[in-house]
Parts: structure tokens; C-alpha cells; sequence
């Protein structure tokens, strides 16, 4: 079925969509972190969006998602992590009218570390820091009907933290930088 002169989003539009992400930690550390070869797991989990049509082109999304990470080392497991990384990005639409409508979006996240359990040994590790950073995206939403459509999405996200233990010290600084993967569906009210 081809649908012509579809607007998925236009000014005034709010766009939901329910995707299922995979969120691929891209890591650096440095420090002791760095030294034991420090590695975040992938996780794949449920996520929900929102997007406010500014304009038929400009849109501004609120991703909302968690996941929960186990973090390795050369020694082994540390344990698992979660995070909430609520992220704003502007996005812009092109080809407001088309069945197949590409977006590319730049904003900020606020990345949150929760329901801590790494451990080094029986010794707890510390998450010192919440998170700011930058986020890039770039999906594309995909008519099916005069309503639904279809979405793929790409996010590189900049989450940073810095970890300590007991008696150990501060341990370093450690870089998550996922790539999230996307794809769900979405509507618009």
C-alpha cells in the first residue's frame, strides 16, 4: 500500500511512540577503571517517546527509558547498575507530506545511576556522579496507515561517571557513550 500526502507530524501534533532499544555502552575509562579493562554490558528494554511538532519540520522529543547494565572487569563481574537518562532532543523533520520521513535530532541528557550493586570483592563501589551530556540522533517514522506509522532510530548519548570504593579511592572516570538502537511504532494525537 502506497499513501501519499501523509502528514505524520505537523505543527501542533504530539507523536507517541513505544520502541524496543538496545542500548550498546561505547566504553572508555581511565585510572584503575582503565587498568582492570572495565567493560559496560548491552541492554535491550522497552522505551517511550514523545514528540511536540513545533512546526510541520521541527519537532522537540522527550525519550523516556531505563536500563539496568552489569559491569565487567578483567577480574570479573562487579555487579549491575541501572540508569534513567531522560533526553531532550530537537529534531528536524524532513518531507513533512511523505510516506517515509526521515529526522535528524541534537539535544542534552540527564543521566541518572540507581539501584547500585557493584562490588569489588565484598567492598561496595560508589557511583559519584549523575550525568550531563550531549545526544545525536538520526530515524526516520514510516506511514502504515493515517495515524500509525512505523519508526527506526539511531542515538549516540554522552553519559559519564566517576567511581570509588572503600579504601580504595576514587577509581576513575568511566565513559559509557552508548549508541541506542530503535524500533517501534508509533501514533500521533
Amino acid at each position: 500500500m502506497i499513501l501519499s500526502k501523509v502528514l505524520i507530524g505537523r505543527f501542533g501534533d504530539i507523536l507517541a511512540r513505544f520502541r524496543v532499544i538496545n542500548v550498546n555502552p561505547d566504553v572508555s575509562a581511565d585510572n584503575t577503571l582503565s587498568a582492570i579493562h572495565t567493560d559496560v554490558k548491552s541492554d535491550t528494554v522497552p522505551e517511550l517517546d514523545f514528540t511536540y511538532m513545533i512546526t510541520n519540520n521541527i519537532g522537540a522529543e522527550l525519550i523516556l527509558g531505563t536500563s539496568r547494565h552489569e559491569v565487567t572487569t578483567s577480574l570479573g563481574s562487579l555487579g549491575k547498575v541501572s540508569v534513567l537518562p531522560p533526553t531532550l532532543t530537537l529534531q528536524y523533520h524532513f518531507a513533512p507530506e511523505a510516506t517515509f520521513r526521515p529526522y535528524v535530532g541534537v539535544g542534552v541528557n540527564y543521566t541518572r545511576f540507581y539501584s547500585n550493586g557493584l562490588k569489588v570483592g565484598s567492598t561496595a563501589v560508589d557511583i559519584d556522579q549523575n550525568s550531563w551530556g550531549l545526544a545525536a540522533q538520526v530515524g526516520a517514522d514510516v506511514a502504515i496507515s493515517k495515524n500509525l506509522f512505523l519508526n527506526f532510530d539511531v542515538k549516540k548519548i554522552d553519559i559519564k561517571t566517576k567511581a570509588r570504593a572503600a579504601g580504595l579511592g576514587e577509581l576513575g572516570t568511566l565513559k559509557i557513550n552508548p549508541w541506542v538502537y530503535g524500533i517501534g511504532i508509533g501514533t500521533k494525537f
